[in-house]
């Protein structure tokens, strides 16, 4: 039986995990997850009811009631390394007993799923409308401090896609790591959406490309190499900043996670949504409902 002693297993004086401040009980099996703090109550707001309500650092949760559905939404700030702490501390609340320091014998699964923005990486990927990421390929060095895992056929091949595009451009060095969706989340929730690939960045700016007074080496080579890729009728399709994480820490440590996302730029035209607080409205209404009727 694992224990897990105090300098690993962080508990606050009240007995809550370390950065969430939760206590286990205090989440629900199905969770949603933000970046943005202030998304969290965009959420729910719609809720019928709000039993916890806690706030520490940029990981604001609420869990409560929607249409007799008890859910948890939960900020996770931006990147991997943040997702980082909030999958391995919500899986902690569900699957180690606190008061012993010890793994429990029957583990629980959690639905994770990610309600995002992102940057489209095609033309005809318009802002506005919204994609479920069948796989995320992680660009930063998270997924390699964890043990390895499997990869099926295609998983294969759309990291070896990127792997001759960053040797083409002499950026070789850059780690991916690609890993999937959970396909029966994608089925459930998401299966009216565009669907595709994402990249996930270690960074806003020069990891996507984006150069201020910063000169990124992703020059516009990159995204015309991205954009001919085709893997079995599969694109990479849109960068963001957490979705790799997520698919990678949910497969290790036996959670369902889905990442849907709103896309807000588009790299290849240069637009950027006009109307991002609406179309983040209406995802969020669309998913909750897809919950409460298919989990």
């Amino acid at each position: 039986m694992t224990f897990f002693p105090e300098s690993e297993l962080i508990l606050n004086s009240d007995g809550s995990i370390y950065h969430l401040g939760l206590l286990p009980g205090q989440i629900a099996d199905t969770i949603i997850t933000v970046g943005d703090p202030d998304r969290v109550e965009m959420v729910t707001k719609h809720f019928d009811s709000i039993e916890v309500k806690k706030s520490v650092r940029e990981f604001v949760t609420h869990t409560g009631f929607y249409k007799s559905k008890r859910l948890t939404v939960i900020s996770t700030g931006i990147g991997t390394d943040n997702i980082d702490i909030v999958l391995n501390e919500l899986d902690a609340l569900v699957n180690i007993d606190f008061e012993n320091r010890t793994e429990k014998t029957v583990k629980k699964s959690l639905n994770i799923i990610r309600i995002g923005t992102s940057g489209a990486l095609h033309k005809d990927l318009g802002v506005d409308r919204v994609l479920a990421s069948t796989h995320g390929i992680d660009l930063g060095p998270l997924q390699h401090f964890y043990p390895s895992q499997e990869i099926d056929a295609q998983e294969k091949l759309i990291k070896q896609a990127l792997d001759n595009i960053f040797n083409d451009l002499d950026l070789g060095h850059i780690p991916t790591a690609v890993n999937s969706c959970n396909t029966w989340l994608l089925e459930k929730i998401a299966s009216n959406y565009l669907q595709g690939v994402t990249l996930t960045a270690p960074g806003f700016y020069g990891p996507q490309g984006r150069s201020l007074r910063g000169q990124t080496k992703l020059t516009e080579s990159f995204f015309d190499q991205i954009a001919a890729v085709d893997i079995n009728g599969t694109r990479i399709t849109n960068f963001e900043m957490e979705t790799a994480g997520i698919y990678s820490l949910a497969k290790l440590l036996g959670h369902k996670a889905l990442s849907i996302n709103l896309l807000l730029a588009n790299r290849q035209s240069k637009d950027f949504s006009r109307k991002a607080n609406e179309g983040m409205a209406n995802l969020i209404e669309e998913v909750l409902d897809c919950i409460k009727k298919e989990l």
